[in-house]
């Protein structure tokens, strides 16, 4: 195959962005690898929270540059949000601890905790590569495997809001530290932003598979990313599934279905640059994977094994356990972006309302598709969102017509101004969920959330909101806060969604690891689009069904209650659909 259109005239630096699970990590990963065994010299950079760079290569990588043994010529970063926050916090904190009262400094530390400055952090060290020359200047290609597409917009609109939030003057810059330091940083924002809206130093890749609600979220990317200057994108389809002649019809459907989502393109996407990468019959994982991505050549799918596999749980008897007795608590599905959080949770909401109970279905996830995936009303089933949009435009009007009373024109005019760094989303959105969190004392509440790195940031924020409380509060009142009702079995039930592959199950084993560090044990895992429960007879889906063995048993050694998803060859749309999803019986290998 000749040169991806995508790597073609390719600038210094390359984004790949997209909604989560479309493979941005392994393509970014294989483009590293083809460029630095060009001859150029590359600088792999995630700055995603719930980077995988490292597992792609087989390496510790962490928040400093690495080079990659296997690849001469290639380095690798990753940009841990909270080694920069600390690092952030100590750089504001050091040169007045010993001149300040330790109260003072305590509360500089709790200002410094929160996500908000977690982001900010992340994003000075990221502007630093875009608008310091000094730091790359080793480099040919700088190279970006960002994070799930919420959180890469918000990352790449940080220049130009900080830039305006700034230059204004006023408000509070808790998040950005003292402020004899705004100067510099004004500076540097404002450069990251010319080089982003340059199209000579900087290409964005969009990447998506197949599915007409991959596509239509890198359509929203698009629109939202044109805003920062980013106008001339190139579009990648992802692990697209070739015909191999088989006729198998489970392969027959998803061709059918993929082919479809494809001709139904947006004419403001179709007249992108476009390049269509073959699904692969091997995972991304390893330099020889990365080489087979882009290379073009013709892989034999392997035979698959075929041996005794361990028997999993169905969904539907994940519910009737946790309708078991009760009529209200709060279900939350985790996990990395593009697993299908959205399909389970709203299957398990409706497999609840239809057993009767009254059901509050939400999400925290801006890229959501709640109604388009219910397709239609169900009874005793509601349907809610939390917009960051809404939810700050609910907060301003809030705090103006509280803190606002009795204030004057200048008084007013300082609020408002407060009210417009971009810190404010944090509060807001938080209040929403917490919100969200207290219905579920009284019905079922089941909650899908964003992409791994936003809930971490929610449930950090959760629990700087507990602190703060336990302090104000003392040991002698009686108080319940957010965290307080995720850390309770009784009251909340957290499922990891993942998919049946190496990368997907170490993703959750880690957002497992986070949330046992805050004190919530994961209740259960489901694992979806399972080509092994499917049993397909196409040679390729075969390969891939044989692949899954490795992550099915790495599930069932973390796990204590697992269901396992088949790969279906239609997506569930519709609550029937959804419902089925609840209603088949467990997979038998």
């Amino acid at each position: 195959m000749s040169e991806p259109t995508f790597l073609q005239d390719l600038p210094r630096f390359v984004f790949f962005t997209g909604k989560g699970g479309v493979g941005k990590t392994s393509l970014a990963c294989a483009t590293a690898v083809h460029l630095a065994e060009q001859g150029r010299r590359v600088l792999l950079t995630s700055t995603d929270p719930a980077s995988n760079v490292g597992q792609v290569f087989g390496l510790t990588i962490g928040n400093r540059i690495t080079p990659v043994p296997e690849v001469p010529g290639l380095a690798a970063l990753e940009i841990d949000p909270e080694q920069a926050a600390e690092a952030y916090r100590e750089r504001i904190v050091a040169p007045v601890r010993g001149l300040l009262p330790e109260r003072e400094i305590a509360s500089m530390t709790e200002q410094l905790s929160g996500s908000c400055t977690t982001e900010v952090a992340s994003f000075d060290e990221f502007t630093a590569l875009l608008a310091d020359e000094a730091a790359t200047a080793s480099y040919d290609h700088v190279l970006f495997d960002t994070a799930p597409t919420g959180h890469t917009i918000r990352l790449l609109q940080l220049p130009g809001e900080w830039t305006e939030f700034l230059d204004r003057g006023k408000g509070d810059a808790s998040c950005l530290g003292p402020l004899a330091g705004l100067d510099k940083q004004r500076s540097a924002y404002r450069a990251a932003v010319d080089v982003l809206r340059d199209q000579d130093l900087t290409r964005l890749v969009l990447v998506a598979r197949p599915q007409a609600s991959s596509l239509a979220e890198v359509g929203r990317t698009r629109e939202e990313l044109a805003d920062v200057g980013l106008t001339r994108p190139h579009l990648v389809v992802n692990a697209v599934l070739p015909d191999t002649g088989s006729d198998d019809p489970l392969a027959a459907a998803i061709r059918g279905r993929e082919q479809a989502a494809v001709a139904a393109i947006p004419g403001f996407l179709r007249d992108l640059p476009r390049t269509t990468v073959p699904l692969a019959p091997v995972n991304a994982v390893g330099v020889q994977a990365l080489r087979l991505l882009l290379g073009g050549d013709r892989v034999e799918s392997p035979t698959p094994e075929r041996g005794s596999r361990p028997a999993y749980g169905s969904l539907g008897e994940m519910v009737d356990q946790l309708a078991a007795d009760r009529d209200h608590g709060l279900i939350m599905c985790m996990g990395k972006g593009g697993v299908g959080k959205t399909t389970v949770a709203a299957a398990v909401a409706v497999a609840l309302a239809r057993r009767g109970h009254d059901v509050h279905l939400t999400t925290t996830d801006p890229a959501a598709h709640l109604a388009e995936t219910l397709a239609g009303d169900v009874e005793h089933l509601t349907v809610s969102r939390i917009d960051p949009h809404e939810a700050v435009a609910d907060y301003r009007a809030r705090v103006l017509a509280t803190q606002g009373k009795g204030l004057d024109a200048a008084g007013i005019a300082l609020l408002e101004e407060d009210l417009r760094s971009p810190c404010t989303e944090e509060i807001a959105v938080f209040q929403k969920f917490s919100k969200a969190v207290a219905a579920s004392r009284r019905q079922f509440v089941v909650m899908d959330t964003a992409p791994t790195g936003h809930t971490l940031l929610l449930l950090d924020a959760t629990g700087s909101y507990h602190r703060q409380m336990a302090r104000q509060m003392g040991e002698t009142t009686h108080y319940t806060t957010p965290l307080m009702r995720l850390q309770d079995a009784e009251q909340t039930q957290v499922l990891l969604v993942t998919l049946p592959e190496t990368t997907p199950v170490l993703e959750a084993t880690g957002l497992q690891g986070d949330l046992r560090r805050a004190g919530i044990e994961p209740w259960a895992w489901v694992v979806n689009g399972s080509l092994s429960a499917a049993a397909p007879t196409d040679r390729l889906l075969a390969a891939r069904a044989a692949a899954e063995t490795e992550p099915l048993a790495a599930v069932a050694e973390r796990a204590g209650r697992v269901a396992v998803i088949p790969l279906l060859p239609d997506e569930p749309v519709g609550a029937d659909a959804l419902s089925a999803l609840t209603t088949v019986a467990a997979p038998v290998h």
